[in-house]
C-alpha cells in the first residue's frame, strides 16, 4: 500500500494578504481542492494508494462535504489536543484545542501529529519555562504520545512524523529512536504510517536527502517499528518523486507545496502530477 499524504499547512491565506492561495475563497478553498482532484484519483486502486488531504480545522467540514459519493480520497485533521471529551467528565471545556472528538464528528479519517512544525512550536513553549534542549524533546515525545492515543482511541488513522535537526543530526540514530519509542509506547501500530522529516535539509539553500540517506532511514524506521510502513515527508516533489519511488523501504510521500518558484503554492493539477510520475501512471 502507497500512502499519498498532502499537508495544506495554512495554505488557505489569500494571497492578498501574505499567503499563496490563489485557487478560490477561503469559503470554498478546501470543497474547490477536492472537487478538482478527486475524479482523477479515482483512477486508483484504493488496495494499492491512498490518498489522505490534512486540513486545518476549519476547512475540514466544507472538504467532507465535496467529497462524492464512493470517493477514494480521505480528509484528515492537521492534529489533535492530548485529551479528550469523557462520558461523565470533561464534555467539552477545549477553549482553542481540538479534541480527537470533534476531528471524528467533523467527518474526518485521520490525524497528522509531531509535524516538526507541531514539534517546534511545543519545545518554543517549554523553553519559555527554561525546558530546552534533551528534556524539551522528551517532553514533546511524551504530548504527542498522547495525542496518538486520543487519536486511536476515536478510530482515527494517524500519520506519525519524526526528523532530526542539523544540531541532532550526528546522532540521529539516537534522537529517532527516542522519537519512535517514546511517541508509539503501547499504541495500536496497525492504524500508523511513520512519516520522516529530514528537518535538516528542508528549506531554501539546503541540501535535499539523497536516495542513500533515505533508504538508510526507512530501514532503521522499519527495524525498530516492526515493520510500519514509512513515508518520506521532506516533501514528496516532481523533481523526487521517480527516485523516492526507487526505493523499496518508503511507502508513500507528504506533499505541501507543488511550486517553489514564481506564484509559489499549493495547485491541484501539480499535485495531480506528482501523483502521476510517484505511482508510475
Amino acid at each position: 500500500m502507497k500512502h499519498i499524504l498532502l499537508n495544506l499547512k495554512r495554505f488557505d491565506v489569500p494571497s492578498e494578504l501574505g499567503g499563496v492561495n490563489r485557487l478560490a475563497p477561503v469559503t470554498d478553498w478546501a470543497g474547490g481542492i477536492v472537487r478538482k482532484t478527486q475524479d482523477e484519483l479515482s483512477g486508483y486502486d484504493p488496495k494499492e494508494a491512498e490518498f489522505i488531504d490534512f486540513m486545518p480545522e476549519a476547512h475540514i467540514q466544507n472538504a467532507v462535504k465535496a467529497l462524492s459519493k464512493g470517493s477514494v480520497l480521505q480528509i484528515g485533521s492537521q492534529g489533535v489536543f492530548r485529551s479528550d471529551v469523557t462520558p461523565g467528565g470533561n464534555f467539552g471545556a477545549f477553549t482553542t484545542n481540538l479534541p480527537a472528538a470533534a476531528v471524528k464528528a467533523l467527518g474526518a479519517e485521520a490525524v497528522l501529529i509531531g509535524h516538526c512544525e507541531e514539534r517546534n512550536d511545543k519545545k518554543e513553549i517549554l523553553s519559555t519555562g527554561g525546558v530546552t534542549g534533551d528534556d524539551a524533546a522528551a517532553a514533546v515525545n511524551r504530548l504527542l504520545h498522547q495525542e496518538i492515543l486520543c487519536a486511536q482511541a476515536r478510530g482515527l488513522k494517524v500519520v506519525y512524523c519524526i526528523g532530526e535537526t542539523a544540531q541532532e543530526q550526528p546522532r540521529w540514530q539516537e534522537v529517532l529512536g527516542a522519537q519512535l519509542d517514546e511517541g508509539l509506547a503501547g499504541v495500536d501500530k496497525e492504524s500508523i504510517v511513520i512519516a520522516y522529516e529530514p528537518v535538516w535539509s528542508i528549506g531554501p539553500g539546503k541540501t535535499p536527502a539523497g536516495k542513500d540517506y533515505t533508504t538508510m532511514i526507512a530501514r532503521f524506521v522499519k527495524e525498530r517499528t516492526g515493520g510500519i510502513d514509512v513515508v518520506y515527508g521532506g516533501g514528496l516533489k516532481k523533481d523526487n518523486a521517480a527516485m523516492l519511488a526507487s526505493i523499496p523501504e518508503i511507502d508513500g510521500g507528504l506533499i505541501a507545496l507543488t511550486r517553489f518558484q514564481g506564484e509559489i503554492g499549493f495547485y491541484p493539477d501539480e499535485y495531480l502530477e506528482i501523483i502521476r510520475t510517484y505511482l508510475g501512471h
